[in-house]
């Protein structure tokens, strides 16, 4: 397994620090004991410091002190010491008479000096458990660190990416609108048209607030290229009346304007006529958007989806600081907007 000391994960750093471990417990057998012995020696102990380590920082830790049952916690690591210091006492001299005795020698017996050794030498790995799982710890949220920095600096990329694209787009548009200018003006207008409304999407739309003057331009651009899609034209009554620089969430007015191509011309007949009204008065700002309705009974025309949505935001934006009413007669379609301007 290849690790990088860089990008090494907190499995693999736990795999490192038991390795050095064997390795100094393997060392320090080796001066005194044959290869074999030193390794056996050496596996068993660092086996022992597991069990206690994770015993302790993986079972006891969290299912009794974390939740509160401090008492049960103390007798638990005790029987735990306890257990481990007579299991590894009695195996190691079982081992040891076992294998490792030589002929004519009395075996290793069981005694009380030796559980005690074993006993106070868990204790002590027992203690270094906690040093154990905070540096652990700290590996984790150190590592999750990195990877939110890294998932930040690829969304920044991305983000990137994304903005060269449209950019690209819109310089295409450009040149097309200067080669369109030569041959044919009002194409050119459209193109020009177009590529704001397109900027529009990409640089104001995010924004959380965009100016009245912006979002003006922004619908009578709309509004320019619907028109060419109306066989007989349409007359348009655009009435502004505003003063400073008042802020508006985008998007807010489109929808009435699309509810006005959508459902308030007849294509296929002349004299279609809409008209739209944004005045500003005392902190408000009312928009109102009206048409007539030839060749439509009222039972054709509904609010539709367009209007429940978007009351839906207003009412996440003002809550009950707005006031959004439509009204339909038998000849004419009305919708109005009073939010507060903020």
């Amino acid at each position: 397994m290849r690790i990088s000391f860089k990008k090494a994960s907190p499995r693999q750093l736990e795999i490192l620090v038991w390795g050095f471990v064997f390795l100094i417990t393997f060392c320090s057998y080796l001066a005194m004991e044959s290869f074999t012995e030193s390794l056996l020696w050496g596996a068993m102990n660092v086996s022992w410091y597991a069990v206690i380590i994770y015993g302790n920082i993986r079972l006891l830790y969290p299912r009794l002190y974390e939740k509160g049952h401090i008492i049960l916690y103390v007798l638990a690591s005790v029987l735990l010491l306890v257990g481990v210091g007579v299991t590894r006492t009695y195996l190691n001299i079982t081992i040891y008479n076992r294998f490792f005795t030589s002929p004519g020698m009395p075996p290793e017996k069981m005694d009380t000096w030796r559980f005690v050794y074993n006993t106070l030498t868990g204790f002590a790995i027992f203690v270094l458990s906690f040093v154990f799982r905070i540096a652990m710890a700290y590996f984790r949220l150190k590592q999750q660190a990195e990877q939110m920095l890294e998932q930040k600096s690829q969304a920044e990329l991305n983000l990137l990416k994304s903005q060269v694209q449209p950019h690209f787009l819109f310089n295409t548009l450009n040149n097309i609108y200067y080669e369109a200018y030569r041959e044919s003006p009002r194409t050119a207008l459209l193109i020009g048209r177009l590529s704001d409304i397109m900027r529009y999407f990409v640089d104001e739309s995010p924004r959380e607030k965009v100016s009245l003057a912006t979002e003006i331009k922004f619908l009578e651009n709309y509004i320019a290229l619907e028109e060419i899609r109306i066989r007989h034209g349409v007359t348009v009554n655009f009435h502004k009346e505003f003063e400073g620089d008042p802020q508006l969430p985008p998007m807010l007015l489109m929808t009435f304007v699309e509810n006005l191509f959508k459902h308030g011309i007849d294509r296929g007949a002349p004299g279609n006529t809409i008209g739209l009204s944004l005045v500003q008065q005392d902190g408000q700002l009312l928009f109102t958007t009206e048409n007539a309705l030839p060749g439509i009974t009222p039972m054709q025309t509904s609010p539709g989806f367009g209007l429940q949505n978007l009351e839906k935001r207003l009412t996440l934006l003002y809550g009950n600081r707005f006031v959004l009413t439509t009204t339909l007669t038998d000849t004419h379609y009305k919708a109005s907007l009073k939010i507060p301007l903020v």
